[in-house]
């Protein structure tokens, strides 16, 4: 029974080989047409959005309300700091206010009674001169004191962390129980509907794509994704020490999946021209060996060694420096095409 099962297994074979004949791969034939070149380089995202929240008074951490990852509204408590030693500011700058109003009301009787007193020449000009200054003195300390009290306050505010906008917590930088300092990094926060690449570019670049508006594709490598960029923006200086220029791309509003940090390829696409371009499907890569199939005109396909340049501006195709001519006819399946390309029945074809 063994020599059976082997014959049948290798009859099975044969005709599946024999059925996959070129005819039903499908193929493309290449052809020269005008097509927008691109200048990749690296980049990073990051967000149009973001804020790291810092201490402004000592205290200790009492309360965290959120956490990396939580999304917050703006002017949500975020996280709140132990507050007593303002607490007790504000209470002084309180008593400060009282003391200073009662003088003041003390002060105005006297500067009263003096003018009463000198319209009817019981007293000086000198005696109503000193009262009246010594009315304005005392409006002032409690102006001052008011001030004062206004200023404990704000500091007591600061004690209560609340979201400048409405995003994501990307970090968080303390833990409860610790202690804060002013200037003490708490937590970032940022707007996830807002996003955008920056990469440094070569100022010849930038100067070879002439006066017209800047179009540019963002790839994700990660996720194979391609985003059309909303707006591109050059700032107007350079890098002395790179001669580089900072660019901004921003990415689409709303754009899931991609977070401030992340790595990203700009395409800035430059005009367009003629060249011939091969889709990204049809290239095999087997080490260093970059190649496709490309159809014979006996039948059958032979693989053929490439030289690519970069992506083109859709990230569907590459374009061809070397190894095909105008007209030739290459495999959209490049795994298919190299069984048909070794079959008997396909290097049988006249």
């Amino acid at each position: 029974m063994k020599p059976i099962r082997f014959c049948l297994a290798a009859c099975a074979a044969l005709l599946t080989l024999s059925a996959w004949s070129g005819d039903d791969i499908p193929t493309l034939r290449i052809e020269s047409r005008a097509t927008a070149a691109s200048h990749p380089t690296e980049a990073t995202i990051e967000a149009v959005r973001q804020a790291t929240l810092a201490a402004q008074v000592s205290g200790r951490v009492v309360a965290l309300a959120v956490d990396a990852g939580d999304r917050v509204r703006r002017g949500e408590l975020l996280l709140r700091i132990d507050a007593a030693e303002a607490t007790q500011a504000l209470a002084a700058a309180e008593a400060g206010v009282a003391q200073a109003a009662a003088a003041r009301v003390k002060a105005q009787a006297d500067y009263e009674r003096a003018r009463s007193l000198h319209e009817r020449k019981f007293v000086s000009q000198s005696v109503l001169d000193q009262a009246r200054s010594g009315f304005e003195a005392a409006e002032a300390q409690w102006r001052a004191a008011q001030a004062g009290r206004g200023q404990a306050g704000v500091v007591q505010d600061h004690a209560r962390i609340q979201s400048p906008l409405d995003g994501l917590v990307a970090a968080r930088h303390v833990e409860q129980g610790e202690m804060a300092q002013p200037g003490t990094p708490l937590l970032t926060v940022y707007d996830p509907d807002a996003l955008r690449a920056v990469t440094d570019v070569a100022q010849q670049v930038i100067a070879g794509f002439g006066n017209a508006p800047l179009r540019a594709r963002i790839e994700l490598p990660d996720s194979g994704r391609w985003l059309e960029a909303a707006a591109v923006t050059v700032l107007p200086a350079a890098d002395a020490r790179t001669h580089t220029v900072r660019v901004r791309i921003d990415l689409p509003a709303g754009t899931v999946g991609v977070v401030p940090g992340s790595f990203a390829r700009v395409h800035f696409i430059a005009a367009e021209r003629a060249q011939l371009s091969v889709p990204v499907q049809a290239v095999v890569r087997r080490g260093e060996l970059t190649a496709v199939y490309v159809a014979e005109a006996q039948g059958g396909f032979s693989l053929r060694q490439l030289r690519l340049g970069e992506r083109l501006a859709g990230g569907d195709a590459y374009a061809v420096l070397a190894g095909l001519r105008d007209g030739e006819i290459v495999a959209l399946d490049p795994v298919r095409a190299g069984i048909v390309g070794r079959t008997p029945s396909s290097a049988a074809k006249p």
